[in-house]
């Protein structure tokens, strides 16, 4: 594998100045970037954690290693895993945290090139700490969405980017990822359309097996989530746990008692925050509401986002209303009926556990700069902040492509569709395109001055004049038409070829982490490839931050 780095890359304006080390980005975060102070950021950050011990608020420990522990070995009984969840006990241990939406067979690439950075900025922070550190991935299990969740995409043969999707059981009212069933029959209809996805390999069958067996022991999408991201990373020793997981909610009360008491100064410290974002040039990436609680309520199963009207919650559609007394009393006795929206989960993470760092995309940068105040109100500090690994997989057939065709990567990127077009025109020996342009003009000289002579013998004859000479063109265009269809499958190999480029740069016009899934590489080459992958990523702060890499497989 080699590594390159790509500069230009779109991602929102202030994740990509806190990359820089710009201060005006680095000022809505509480601990340094660790690439602006490679160890004293970890340092400084760790003395926080163990000074807010006792000081601000805090999950009872072993209730949540006991949680972890349990989600662990039903979903993630792998043994380096275990050990990791196991070590959650030891009061010096600390978490360097990350989630993400569960998706289907891990949904995108980003979703591995997440959990490969908190494992690697996991390993990075025990070694200068000098204690344990352990990489925890935060399933967003609570996510009602089902339509962002329930699919993944692969590059067919025939480069087609397809789209395999779990069908919803179709049940009434917005509820939980975590707490929708799926289906055998859903789960083997998505499992054919990928195995139909995939070309034939040496390592498919291995691959079908497991995601089958994964299939036959998960009753949910979110289920199936963490036996597979188990199978990528357990062995690495990749802590699991799922944010509607009951036992985790059962130590969770105290801070949702915490977060519906403290409704208005957190709706305040937010729209604060937001503010500060703003005045710095920086465009929101979320924006709260005026009146929300920012919190989630189960009703009847479904998933109300809860907002104030007076001393009552309610929700949106007038479906539910209580008094904020009966809802905190609620919180402390039944927390499993509450769950958390984007702006309040990182609060939650911060209670739950010692979070050294956290490990963030473009967008999550973006929401979280506007936090700073609402971790204050609580009596927390933001974490260390690191940017998720980025990167676009080329493998050597595509590169000998983009060899033959002379393009580089930014080429293939920013250009491509100009430069193919440009590519066919010079195929044109013929000189067609200019032919037929001479032809239309040439027609045109001649046959506009015939127009005008009918026209001095009788106006109306100038409207059908034009009208002829429209048709005529039109003829004219549509053998152009045809002759360059036949161009392009005299050059039709040629033309798959840049369309393999296209397919793999940027699949549905899209950066390629953000499509295609990682079954599409491991079919290929196997399991111990993605180990070797997550072995050669580095992930050196002391060299600077790259804001994309391009391996070369």
């Amino acid at each position: 594998m080699r590594f390159e780095t790509y500069e230009h890359m779109k991602v929102h304006p202030i994740a990509a100045d806190y990359g820089k080390g710009l201060a005006p980005a680095l000022s809505r975060f509480d601990a340094a970037s660790p690439y602006a102070a490679p160890e004293r950021a970890w340092v400084d950050r760790a003395a926080r954690v163990d000074a807010a011990r006792g000081a601000a608020p805090a999950a009872d420990r072993g209730a949540v290693a006991d949680a972890v522990l349990r989600y662990n070995r039903e979903h993630n009984d792998v043994p380096a895993a275990i050990a990791a969840a196991e070590a959650l006990r030891d009061p010096t241990t600390l978490v360097v945290a990350g989630g993400q939406q569960a998706g289907l067979f891990t949904g995108p690439m980003l979703v591995v090139y997440k959990a490969m950075t908190i494992l690697r900025t996991a390993r990075h922070a025990s070694r200068v700490l000098g204690r344990p550190v352990v990489p925890v991935f935060w399933i967003a299990g609570e996510d009602h969405d089902w339509d962002e969740a329930n699919h993944t995409y692969v590059v067919t043969p025939q480069l087609e980017t397809r789209k395999i999707a779990v069908a919803h059981p179709g049940t009434d009212g917005r509820t939980s990822v975590s707490r929708t069933p799926v289906s055998p029959e859903a789960w083997q209809a998505a499992i054919d359309a990928l195995g139909e996805g995939l070309m034939d390999t040496e390592f498919k069958p291995g691959v079908m097996e497991a995601l089958r067996g994964i299939a036959a022991s998960s009753a949910t999408l979110s289920a199936a989530f963490a036996k597979t991201m188990s199978l990528l990373f357990g062995r690495h020793g990749l802590v699991l746990i799922d944010a509607d997981d009951p036992g985790l909610r059962a130590t969770e009360g105290p801070m949702f008692e915490a977060l519906l008491g403290k409704r208005n100064e957190l709706s305040a410290a937010l729209k604060a925050g937001e503010r500060e974002v703003t005045s710095l040039g920086y465009s929101l990436q979320a924006e709260s509401a005026e009146d929300g609680v920012n919190l989630f309520l189960f009703d009847g199963g479904e998933r109300k986002l809860l907002f104030r009207d007076g001393g009552d919650a309610v929700d949106r559609k007038g479906t539910f209303r209580a008094p904020f007394e009966e809802l905190h009393r609620r919180a402390g006795s039944e927390p499993t009926a509450f769950s958390n929206n984007a702006l309040t989960r990182p609060l939650m993470q911060e209670y739950l556990f010692p979070t050294v760092a956290t490990v963030l995309g473009a967008s999550e940068i973006a929401y979280w700069s506007t936090l700073k105040e609402a971790f204050a109100l609580f009596g927390f500090s933001t974490p260390i902040i690191v940017p998720r690994q980025q990167y676009t997989l080329l493998e050597g057939t595509v590169q000998k492509q983009m060899d033959k065709f002379g393009l580089s990567f930014d080429d293939a990127w920013q250009r491509l569709p100009e430069l193919r077009d440009a590519w066919l025109r010079a195929q044109d020996a013929l000189g067609l395109s200019a032919r037929f342009a001479h032809a239309k003009e040439s027609f045109a000289d001649v046959y506009r001055p015939l127009v005008d002579a009918a026209a001095s013998i009788n106006p109306g004859l100038r409207k059908l004049g034009e009208t002829n000479m429209g048709k005529i063109l039109e003829q004219i265009d549509f053998l152009e038409t045809k002759a360059t269809d036949a161009l392009k499958q005299q050059h039709e190999s040629g033309l798959r070829h840049w369309e393999r480029i296209r397919t793999t740069t940027a699949p549905a016009g899209k950066p390629q982490e953000r499509v295609v899934n990682v079954f599409q590489y491991v079919h290929r080459y196997g399991f111990p490839w993605l180990d070797d992958l997550i072995e050669r990523a580095e992930l050196d702060f002391e060299a600077g931050y790259k804001p994309h890499e391009v391996i070369y497989l």
